[in-house]
């Protein structure tokens, strides 16, 4: 079962944000497909016996190393898109695993350091009256995506709802060792949201197949006290 709040305190963040406007696109997969994308310390975590691959546009805001000062400016508000699964260690601890993430900020491929696909590119996030838009371009590759949703009423969330959102810790891998990234910060608050406009090939670029079935779709304003902690090597 996974926690709709944070699993544990992050007592001493590495790094404090706030990340605004998301929206979750999620998709479900067959199991074996994404598992031939995890490292081999990671099996799949599945809901309903399908393997949930989602795409994630937001924006960052207030960036900044825990001990800044207050009266230090963190780093301008930029827009950041992952594709990310879902996968558990054999000792049960679930997490992200990213496929791949789109980042319109030089700074943050220093997280490459320890195995996080960052890829720096063109990036916009814009809202106009009900709409909001999400577009972005990885250099002259050709991966690219536009999305626009009109996120709807707050809701409820289901067990499926939390499921698809709710992680507290992240895993990457680098010179053959894995690295886990804890986070904490408040619930996400939920909306539905209605699809206007999706096209998108980071899902392809990936490795992966053609989906089950549409996509599940969710709208969130944002959490405001993010705390992300130091990423440390994580012993199977």
């Amino acid at each position: 079962m996974v926690a709709y709040g944070a699993e544990q305190r992050v007592r001493v963040p590495a790094v404090r944000a706030r990340w605004l406007r998301q929206t979750f696109v999620h998709w479900p997969f067959r199991p074996g497909a994404v598992q031939a994308l995890l490292p081999p310390e990671l099996a799949v975590d599945e809901y309903d016996g399908a393997a949930w691959v989602g795409f994630t546009p937001f924006v960052m805001a207030d960036v900044r190393p825990a001990g800044l000062p207050a009266s230090v400016p963190g780093l301008p508000p930029f827009a950041e898109t992952n594709l990310r699964t879902y996968a558990r260690r054999e000792d049960g601890r679930d997490g992200i695993w990213f496929l791949s993430i789109e980042v319109a900020c030089p700074p943050m491929l220093a997280a490459r350091a320890v195995g996080a696909p960052y890829h720096l590119g063109h990036l916009r996030v814009a809202t106009d009256g009900a709409t909001v838009s999400y577009a972005g371009a990885r250099g002259a590759r050709g991966v690219s995506y536009r999305l626009r949703v009109r996120p709807g009423d707050p809701l409820q969330p289901t067990e499926r709802d939390v499921w698809l959102t709710s992680r507290w810790r992240a895993y990457t891998r680098r010179l053959g060792r894995l690295w886990e990234t804890p986070v904490e910060h408040e619930p996400w608050p939920l909306a539905d949201a209605v699809v206007d406009v999706l096209e998108e090939t980071l899902t392809t670029a990936a490795g992966l197949p053609a989906p089950l079935d549409g996509p599940v779709v969710h709208f969130s304003p944002g959490v405001e006290h993010v705390r992300l902690g130091a990423s440390r090597t994580s012993s199977r």
